[in-house]
């Protein structure tokens, strides 16, 4: 798929406030500085498209951004944050589990990890969620470029290991990436742009 345009079209807290048209949505979600800013203006190709920060939690509402003309990138903001009160973390929960269960206009979601990290409790339990609520979804290991190719497949297999052995039949489609180098890249926009073609052949949503 080629990027033609992307443009960020608007900021809610409020599921009801996102966009009406009814086009595909792909949401990026993940633990705090885990790299989903710098993933989404790799992915679209504009370096400030989503806003980066050395700051972990900056991302704090629902964020679309339309690709193309037809479809919606949207950023939600990352779970586990560090350094905001519990009313707040409480908060952001409450609307990030909106949009997934309210969100009609949903097609897939995808899971950002750090592919140097061994399985975080964190992120198992947010997969488990979207399983146990039916909804699609992939993992998307990101900073690729900090590790060797052969310690980024053997922590993606045990991550496999992990998730099998907590009753998962097989192991989650998933990318491995990297913003720096783009690894990654043209294998995630091919898989959206598949989805997108079988749903234009059909009325959605």
């Amino acid at each position: 798929m080629k990027i033609n345009s992307a443009e960020f079209i608007i900021s809610n807290s409020v599921v009801s406030k996102c966009p009406q048209e009814p086009l595909p949505e792909y949401a990026f979600i993940g633990r705090s500085n885990v790299g989903k800013s710098s993933l989404i203006n790799m992915l679209t190709n504009h370096k400030n498209l989503a806003k980066t920060s050395g700051r972990p939690g900056k991302t704090q509402l629902i964020n679309h951004f339309k690709i193309n003309q037809n479809w919606f990138l949207v950023d939600l903001p990352g779970y586990g944050y560090a350094r905001v009160s519990k009313s707040t973390k409480a908060t952001f929960q409450k609307f990030i589990t909106d949009y997934f269960e309210k969100r009609t206009q949903l097609v897939s979601a995808f899971v950002l990890i750090d592919v140097r990290l061994e399985a975080q409790k964190i992120d198992l339990e947010f997969i488990n969620y979207l399983g146990e609520n039916g909804i699609p979804f992939c993992l998307v290991f990101t900073k690729m470029d900090k590790i060797t190719r052969v310690k980024a497949e053997s922590n993606v297999a045990a991550y496999r290991k992990k998730l099998l052995a907590e009753n998962w039949e097989e192991m989650p489609p998933y990318f491995i990436t990297s913003s720096e180098t783009k690894v990654g890249r043209e294998e995630l926009l091919t898989y959206i742009e598949s989805i997108n073609e079988t749903i234009r052949k059909s009325p959605f949503p």
